[in-house]
């Protein structure tokens, strides 16, 4: 997912300077939008992986 943010990005910089305006703030807001999902879907699978610790552990 943070390759999908960073593509919006530069995409959204060439738009930029292209003079592509409307695009490039499309561009950008999509890329925040992939970017926060991406680090909330971090944050859940690091906190569900402390509370289920290590389960394939030897006696």
């Amino acid at each position: 997912m943070l390759s999908w943010a960073l593509t919006f990005l530069v995409v959204a910089l060439i738009a930029a300077v292209l003079g592509f305006g409307g695009i490039a703030g499309t561009a950008i807001e999509i890329a925040k939008i992939i970017f926060f999902v991406a680090i909330i879907l971090f944050l859940v699978s690091a906190v569900l992986g402390m509370f289920r610790g290590r389960s394939g552990r030897a006696p």
